[in-house]
């Protein structure tokens, strides 16, 4: 019977070795699924902080092709006064 009782202990052992070991390995997988999670949120604050870069970009650019086709206009005036002075512009 001690034989059997021995063999229950190991196995009792063996079985508590084993919780303890997943319970370490669980551990160690949370605290990297906390790190991803972390990397995953700053990624998040980047991509809001680059699609509002990229909308000011754009508002930029539609403010210069604005002043562009301005300028462009105020040439065209100024070369069609050179050509001819005496026609009216407007």
């Amino acid at each position: 019977m001690e034989g059997q009782s021995n063999h229950l202990d190991s196995i009792v052992l063996q079985i508590g070795e084993a919780v303890v070991a997943t319970t370490e390995t669980v551990d160690r997988l949370a605290a990297q699924v906390d790190a991803l999670a972390a990397q995953v949120q700053q990624q998040g604050y980047q991509i809001f902080a680059l699609s509002d870069a990229v909308q000011t970009l754009a508002e930029n650019h539609d403010s210069t092709i604005a002043r562009l086709e301005q300028l462009t206009n105020t040439l065209q005036q100024l070369v069609a006064a050179i050509e001819d002075p005496e026609k009216p512009q407007g």
